[in-house]
Parts: structure tokens; sequence; C-alpha cells
């Protein structure tokens, strides 16, 4: 804009905030003044953002220092390859460890380490957990007025603590549901409504495509709420018997599953527009028209998909504060089985079609590939891990990292100076193999003494593959993953799933476009100390997306050559 010519610095208009005058009557095109105010309360509302944030890591970093465990709920699945990285399911409990790097965070499940996105999770708001002090008081204080008095501070005046926490989940479950309908009615009205109008700068398909079926989402939501607001009792929440409201629209939910299979192309859509100056700021103007809060358009359009992980969490919850004698209490339990099955379907299909990208990039980072491509015949990463491979007849052992996905199991050789680099070696096609637990001792094919074995046999041939494990979990954790395997053919052939061949060739276009990575960032002292103490030093070089949905590879990780080459032999010595 000419008028805009003179300030170079974005950060010069936030101080013009105060002299409307001088530069509102630069123009009369109303257009281009609500542009620009558009911008400028974009800026502020983004350094806000940014303070708080930061203010958020702060507060984790403190808990942290105090000697606190700080707990994370994953909001979405986080399916990763690189055995640097944590991997989990939407719903799973997450202890961070390390939340230095704004990013990504260290944390734990079980006896898992490893990094992840943080904005796949989010930090519990109580970290500890009420019940089970009130149940560890109760059984000392039976009787008697000075532990019952103590009771009583813990629990606070009014209803019982259970009673009480299910009252707070259930209207947390009637805010959240009443902010969902805005949020869908912003959507709707604020932009749909005003993108229809302009068909010289949307067609019918393009709209389709970026906002999906959410108007039928919005009708069925307002329909839900209201059957809600029936059974909700405002006077004593706790009494409420909503858990039949789920039950009785369990295959209505099932709307969100074109929804959510559509999420991705909605963001490479959109994505596409915002390039484009104009779109930036028709979006920008429909949202300030509409008075919404400060969420971009590709925010709001996440709110379904994330909705709909949330109602078995919620679900959930309100179960743990039901008593069993409640008359809700069966259709609670119920509610969240069908939640739960509707929740795992619509993330399942969407996610593989997801990670079709991701196992895409993956086969385009090995050396020396031969072939058919992985997404021949897969769509799912199963498990991966390093194992000790004897195969007939020269049993000769080999370190090899193995990958198994559905219906075969690839494996690789690392580069010996370069470990982050891996060779391709062979693949075992799964649906012709048997595996078989074997107990330590002497092998009777191999001749040999082996611990923590499996052995993978050939229906077909004579083929007869000898694996060994380092630790018995991590034996147990294969077993596992080969009944896992198994298990995902065959629901895939029960529900019919399937990949088309326009999905795998783009798939792999989309991985031999991609660009390498770039010099890695530098790490502070601080940080650096931090590293050198943790299992796995190196610190993913991607920036997670904010969105789970967007198709993105984290960029190869930063080359642990100087790390590990002090642990060669020769170097020892």
């Amino acid at each position: 804009l000419p008028c805009c010519t003179v300030i170079t610095d974005p950060y010069q208009w936030v101080k013009l905030l105060v002299r409307p005058t001088v530069w509102l009557m630069t123009t009369d095109d109303v257009h281009v003044n609500f542009c620009i105010i558009s911008c400028i309360l974009c800026l502020v509302n983004t350094m806000n953002r940014n303070l708080i944030c930061g203010s958020s890591v702060v507060l984790t970093l403190q808990l942290i220092s105090d000697g606190g465990v700080v707990y994370a709920e994953a909001l979405w699945d986080h399916v990763t390859m690189d055995d640097q990285e944590l991997g989990f399911k939407a719903g799973d409990v997450i202890e961070v460890v390390d939340a230095t790097n704004k990013e990504w965070w260290w944390g734990r499940i079980m006896d898992s380490e490893g990094w992840f996105p943080a904005s796949f999770v989010r930090l519990r708001v109580n970290q500890d957990e009420p019940m089970e002090e009130y149940l560890a008081r109760l059984e000392e204080a039976q009787a008697g007025e000075k532990d019952r008095a103590g009771l009583d501070l813990l629990l606070g005046p009014g209803l019982p603590c259970k009673e009480q926490m299910r009252t707070n989940v259930i209207n947390e479950i009637m805010s959240t549901e009443r902010d969902y309908i805005k949020h869908l009615k912003d959507i709707c009205e604020g932009y749909i409504k005003q993108c229809r109008k302009r068909t010289d700068m949307f067609t019918e398909e393009q709209l389709r495509t970026i906002f999906g079926n959410i108007e039928e989402i919005y009708r069925f939501q307002r329909k839900f709420l209201k059957v809600l607001e029936k059974k909700f009792n405002k006077e004593h929440p706790h009494i409420s018997e909503i858990g039949c409201c789920f039950l009785e629209h369990q295959t209505d939910f099932q709307i969100y599953s074109e929804y959510c299979n559509n999420h991705p192309n909605a963001c490479v859509q959109l994505s596409k527009l915002m390039k484009v100056n104009k779109y930036v700021f028709f979006f920008e103007a429909c949202r300030l028209l509409q008075k919404m809060i400060d969420i971009s358009l590709d925010g709001f359009l996440l709110t379904p998909v994330q909705k709909i992980c949330k109602y078995p969490l919620q679900l959930a919850e309100l179960l743990k504060y039901t008593n069993p004698q409640h008359r809700d209490y069966r259709d609670v339990e119920a509610a969240l089985n069908a939640m739960k099955n509707v929740a795992r379907l619509i993330n399942e299909r969407k996610r593989r079609l997801e990670n079709i990208d991701k196992i895409a990039q993956w086969q385009s980072t090995i050396e020396d590939w031969e072939g058919e491509d992985v997404l021949s015949r897969s769509s799912e990463l199963i498990f991966s891990g390093e194992l000790t491979k004897l195969s007939q007849p020269q049993a000769k052992s080999q370190q090899r990292m193995f990958f198994l996905f559905d219906h075969q199991m690839v494996y690789c050789k690392k580069d010996l100076l370069r470990r982050d680099m891996l060779y391709y070696k062979g693949r075992m096609d799964m649906d012709h193999m048997e595996v078989i637990d074997v107990e330590d001792g002497k092998e009777k094919d191999f001749n040999v003494s082996v611990k923590n074995a499996l052995k993978l046999r050939s229906l077909t041939g004579d083929k007869v593959h000898l694996l060994c494990a380092k630790k018995p979990e991590q034996k147990e954790r294969w077993l596992r993953a080969f009944t896992d395997e198994r298990r995902q053919v065959q629901h895939d052939l029960e529900t019919g799933f399937s990949l088309t061949e326009v999905q795998k060739k783009q798939a792999m276009l989309n991985a031999c476009k991609s660009h390498p990575a770039g010099k890695p960032k530098v790490v502070t002292r601080s940080y650096y100390d931090f590293l050198l103490r943790q299992k796995h030093p190196s610190l993913p070089t991607a920036l997670p997306q904010q969105q789970v949905f967007m198709l993105a590879e984290p960029k190869r990780k930063t080359s642990t050559f100087w790390h590990n080459i002090g642990r060669l032999t020769p170097f020892k010595k």
C-alpha cells in the first residue's frame, strides 16, 4: 500500500494506535483502512500470544525445578519412526522431564523416554490427584471428630468430594459444549456466509474442500446440546443423567469421520490461499466483523477434530467420579465405550491417511533402496527397534534396525560413522511368516546358544530368521508388536481400509519434493549440559506443527558424528 511505504518496521504501527487520525485519513479507501486496522490488531494479538506462551513455559520449568512432577495429557497421536522421539496416543499421560525448549519437550511414559512436540499435549490443570488423597485420608479416618475435621478441611464445605468432582465434570462438559457451538456458529456465519458472497474469490468446490461438512456438524451439535440441556440439572448438577444422550446419538457422531479425513486437504487448500494478501485480509476482516476471538481460521477448523477426541476423555472423568449406585453409571460407562469406538475409528482413519506421507518421507532417507515402495503394501508403522539377526545358511550375527509395518518388515544397516544414516538390506513378508518364541539356551536350527530370542519361519519355504533382543522387556515388546501387526491386518480386512493409487503416488511425489534440513541451530550452554545427561542427546531440529494434521514430517536430526565417534574401539584405545 502506498500509505505504508514510509514505515518499514511493523512494530512502529503499534505506536500509531495512540494517534489514529495520523494514518487513518491517509486514504479514503475504507477497505484499505480496515485492512490496516486488521494488520495492527493481528500484530498486537500475536505479541500477547507470545507473552502468554512464554509464561506457560516458565511456569512449567519452575514446577520441574522445584522438584515437582509435571504431567501432560496427549491431545493427539504422535507417531514417530525415530528412536529419539516419544510416541504416544491421544489420552496418554506423559511425565514432563524437561521443558527448556519451547517447541520440543523431553518426557517419559512407563519405561520409554524421548522428545515430543509441546503443541501435541496440554498440561494438567490439577497436577495432583484429589481422589487419591481423599481415599488415603478416608482409610485413616474411620471415625473421630479430629480426623473428620481434617477431612472437612481437605474437601471443603458443601458436597462430599466425589459428588463435587462429578459436579465439576458435568459443568465442564456443558460449558465446553456451549463454547463449541459458539465456535461452529462463528465459522458458519462469520466465514462460510461471507465467502459465498464473494464468488469472484471462492468456488463452491474450494469452500467444500476448506470447510468440509462443518455445517452438517453444526446442525447436529445444536440438536445434541438441546438434548443435553434437558438432562442437565442446574441446581444439582451431580444428579444429572447425561450418559443416555451420547448413547442415543452415537451413530450421528460418525459424520465427523468425513470432516477429519478431509481436514488435511483443507489445510493444504487454505495454506495456498493464505499466500495471497487479499485472502489474508479477507479472512481477518471476517474474524473481526464476527467479533471472534483471536484464533486464525485454521485454528477454528481444527476444533471439530479436537472435540471428537475430547469426548472420551470427558466421559472417562465423569465415570471416574460417578458412584456405581448412581442411576447414570451404566449409561456413562456404555457411552464412554461408544465414544471411544467412534473416536478410535475416526482417529485411526485420519492418522493412517496422514502417516503415508511420513512413511514415504522415511523411505526417501534410506540409502540403496531396492524393490517396491513400502506404500505398495503397507500404511502403518507398528514398531521399530534394533535387533541381532541370524539367517540360514551362514548363521552370521548382524546388527540391524527393523521396521515392522503391516504386511511386511524392513531391516536396514546403520552407517559405521553416521549412525543416523540407514542402508536398505532387505524385507520379510509377514503374511507368510510364523513367529515363534524361543527359550533361552541352545537353539536347534542354528546350533547356537541364544538369549531373549524369537524366530521367524517362512510358511512357504525353508527360510528361518533368528532375532535376538538385548533385554527380555524388548523381546516381549516385539512379540506384542507381531501380534498387533496381525490384528491390524485383520482389522483392515474387516473394515475395508485400503490406500488408493492416487494417495500412494501423491505421497511419494511429496517425498521427492522435500528439501534436506538446513544447518543445526545453536544450543545454549545450559541446555547443552542437560542434553549430555540424557539417554538420547539429539534434539529434534524441526519445528513441530501446531496442527497435528498438517502432513509434515520432522526434519532430519542433527548429526551425532562427534558424539558417536568416541564410542568406536580404536578411538577408545
